[in-house]
């Protein structure tokens, strides 16, 4: 689950927000809204953890899509469409990313990651992807990886890394095992990256040997077990739809699965605080790159 705000859909170009996501509640208003929060967490997903205004925009988004003014009426419209409830969650879920996103921060890893995990002298190297979408981000670790072994003659050492991705959202972990993409995942991909990694031309298909070293599972970071002993841990433009203290609980978290001296990669628009900051010293500041200590 993840996105970029400046690349995420419009259900209605033009329309802008609808006018329930940026404005002030009344009470009633609030009422309705905390109503259909509690009817979107009857099927599954939990809003509680989630920041008010970030949720209200992806909320107005379908609200305007299916023309409706108040959260009562959208509330009528999901119990009646069963269909529009998954469009909510698709909505609500974020699932917008790209191969090489932000190509600062790949080279940053490469730089100051990718190396020290090749020399941990251990039977397996443990990669978690938490909030990985289609798969764009695991696999581009991949092919990273897979690039280094290869210029640096590690490719026996290679078969040692163990890349876990996860998310809440099952129809994105099924696209993301199918390993088939569109022109948009690919944008900022380089081209001889491109051409060696991926088969096709309208649909781009990576190739087996990169597409097996990715294993995918469902794992909701507000409710589920994290996974232990991970030695890099990327979470990537989640934590920003999340309220304060839940983000404190998470990286109080994600500090425990890592092993010490284990790498965590943030956005770029998100950083550690509070008692978080203590836990890890910056390796990349700029590229969100931050290490256990």
């Amino acid at each position: 689950m993840r996105s970029d705000e400046a690349t995420l859909p419009r259900p209605l170009a033009g329309a802008g927000l609808h006018p329930l996501a940026v404005r002030d509640l009344d009470e009633d208003e609030i009422r309705e809204f905390d109503e259909l929060k509690r009817r979107i967490e009857a099927r599954g997903f939990r809003c509680g953890g989630y920041k008010d205004r970030c949720l209200r925009r992806r909320i107005g988004m379908r609200m305007r899509a299916c023309r409706t003014r108040t959260f009562a009426e959208y509330a009528a419209v999901l119990a009646a469409d069963a269909d529009e409830h998954q469009r909510l969650l698709d909505a609500v879920m974020i699932n917008v990313s790209k191969f090489f996103r932000n190509a600062e921060v790949w080279r940053a890893v490469e730089t100051h990651v990718v190396p020290r995990l090749f020399e941990r002298d251990l039977p397996e190297v443990r990669v978690w992807s938490a909030g990985c979408a289609a798969g764009e981000e695991p696999y581009t670790l991949a092919i990273l990886l897979e690039e280094y072994a290869a210029r640096h003659g590690l490719r026996d050492r290679l078969d040692r890394v163990r890349i876990l991705a996860t998310d809440i959202d099952g129809d994105s972990l099924r696209a993301a095992e199918r390993a088939e993409f569109a022109d948009y995942a690919l944008a900022e991909t380089p081209a001889d990256v491109r051409e060696r990694w991926f088969d096709g031309d309208r649909v781009h298909r990576l190739r087996p040997e990169i597409a097996r070293r990715v294993r995918f599972e469902p794992l909701d970071l507000l409710r589920d077990p994290f996974p232990t002993g991970i030695h890099l841990l990327f979470c990537r433009n989640v934590l920003i739809y999340l309220e304060r203290a839940v983000q404190d609980e998470l990286f109080r978290r994600f500090r425990e699965a890592l092993e010490p001296g284990g790498f965590l990669v943030l956005g770029k628009v998100e950083t550690l605080c509070g008692p978080a900051a203590a836990a890890f010293r910056p390796v990349a500041n700029r590229e969100r790159i931050f290490r256990a200590v």
